[in-house]
């Protein structure tokens, strides 16, 4: 019994140690970030139309069943101030549905334009959207390529104010900041933006900061187009060829330039299991880039350094899985505390590792790039609202740990896309629209239990009279059970 309790204890402080680790991490970018915006802000410069140097650009608009907003798309695309001389666009349109009728439709209408616009079909799917781009790019005229999520709408200026970063020869690729044009639809989609805002602020800008590795974001960036062939090319063995070429990339010298000031707007899920679609890619595909590149990683001439924060960002997606075993533990950790006479409550140090994190997503979501304008309210808001936010990425732990541990298992799957249905405005609505899941996933039933599961957790603590972990596993069991319940009615919805 004592050599089961001690390696518990022993598992379970290894595992919030991990954590805090990388919660230390987080706030190491914060200090780097506030570190950029007083000694490296810089005014974007844009390029001069009128030049007779202007570079080629390919856009390339990868596809794939996108009915709702696809027109939307090409129409914003032919807005981009370039001119058109000097501009291709590629649709690399795979749909299997009536999406490719209206592609064809909107190609044909701008080629009469006078745009140098192609549709790019392809029946067999090999590779999904890095075998898209991969047959695309023997077709591209352009030294630069701009790629465009079909949810995406880069504003008309985007080529003029990312072109000129590309002076630098070592530049390439330009990212720019994704934006949310509907992040007030609901409770999920501005949970979604509070998250992905520390990304694109306090992650990006410090690794640039600190001469990290970044990385490309899979959409709303230009690469160099000799980048992207000197790496090896788009790779169809991860489900996140983004982050896979961005490594290899910059092992082979060439750097990513973030610009925070530049966003590119796009729109979130709105509904759970296509929330959940996405995050298993990210989650997945995160692990099989650490897999296949960490060895790569270490055997490089990159310094010490530099090897250790690019193992910790290619390893991020674990931290759900380290979420999910510490979650576990609790309940037996819980009971061995008369075992231990009560010992146990140095453990709630580890709480300090919340409030760091607090402060990263703080200034993630209030600084003048993100947020103009704020009043005290919105703060007091946002405090009461990060306790939701933490209960929720608890609440996708499992969902997200068995993604990252196939991932690092090597175990393979399909590239599931995550539907879009043009959901700009509140009275906007997805009940009736194709794309949404029919069928409810193993892993929902799952969450379920162990909504159930925590709330024995907080039965045991009453019972007991123990109260270390009635504030986590609360948490813990409304993060279940409300991930569970929208997956549930998300599905009834729309069946």
């Amino acid at each position: 019994m004592q050599i089961l309790a001690n390696s518990i204890l022993i598992s379970y402080v290894i595992c919030i140690s991990l954590i805090s680790v990388y919660c230390s991490i987080q706030l190491y970018f914060l200090f780097l970030y506030n570190r950029n915006h007083k000694t490296q802000r810089e005014h974007i410069t844009t390029l001069d139309l009128s030049s007779h140097n202007l570079p080629f650009v390919t856009i390339q608009l990868p596809i794939f069943n996108e009915q709702y907003v696809v027109v939307r798309l090409i129409d914003q695309i032919v807005k981009i101030n370039y001119p058109k001389e000097k501009l291709q666009i590629q649709v690399l349109d795979d749909s299997t549905d009536s999406t490719l009728d209206i592609t064809k439709s909107k190609v044909e209408y701008y080629k009469n334009l006078g745009f140098d616009i192609e549709l790019i079909h392809r029946v067999d799917r090999t590779g999904y959207k890095a075998g898209a781009l991969k047959n695309g790019l023997l077709y591209s005229k352009g030294e630069f390529i701009a790629i465009f999520d079909a949810d995406f709408l880069p504003d008309e200026s985007f080529l003029i104010k990312c072109l000129p970063y590309f002076d630098d020869p070592k530049t390439g690729v330009v990212q720019t900041r994704w934006e949310h044009i509907n992040q007030n639809y609901n409770l999920l989609t501005r949970l979604q933006a509070v998250q992905l805002n520390v990304h694109f602020t306090i992650e990006q800008t410090a690794r640039m900061e600190g001469q990290y590795f970044l990385q490309f974001n899979g959409t709303a960036g230009i690469w160099r187009k000799t980048a992207i062939l000197d790496a090896g090319g788009w790779q169809t063995d991860t489900l996140t060829e983004d982050l896979d070429l961005s490594i290899r990339a910059q092992l082979k010298d060439w750097t990513i330039k973030y610009l925070e000031d530049v966003g590119s707007a796009s729109e979130l899920p709105v509904e759970m299991n296509g929330l959940k679609s996405q995050q298993f890619r990210w989650m997945k595909g995160g692990a099989e880039c650490a897999r296949k590149l960490l060895p790569v990683v270490w055997k490089s001439k990159l310094g010490l350094t530099k090897k250790i924060h690019t193992t910790f960002h290619l390893l991020s997606s674990s931290i759900f899985l380290l979420i999910f075993i510490t979650g576990l533990q609790t309940i037996p950790i819980l009971l061995m505390f008369k075992y231990y006479n009560g010992n146990l409550k140095w453990l709630g140090i580890f709480l300090v590792s919340w409030v760091m994190i607090f402060f990263v997503y703080h200034k993630a979501n209030f600084n003048p790039i993100v947020r103009k304008n704020y009043s005290t309210k919105d703060i007091m808001v946002f405090a009461l609202m990060f306790p939701v936010l933490l209960s929720l990425s608890m609440g996708l732990s499992l969902h997200n740990a068995i993604a990252v541990w196939q991932g690092l298992r090597g175990k393979k799957s399909a590239f599931i896309r995550t539907p879009k249905y043009n959901i700009i405005n509140k009275n906007d609505l997805f009940s009736s629209a194709s794309y949404v899941a029919k069928k409810m996933p193993f892993s929902t039933r799952l969450e379920f239990l162990m909504a159930f599961f925590y709330l024995l957790g907080i039965a045991i603590g009453i019972s007991t009279g123990n109260y270390t972990y009635i504030l986590i596993h609360l948490m813990l069991f409304v993060g279940f059970v409300t991930i569970a319940t929208l997956s549930w009615r998300h599905l009834l919805k729309t069946n």
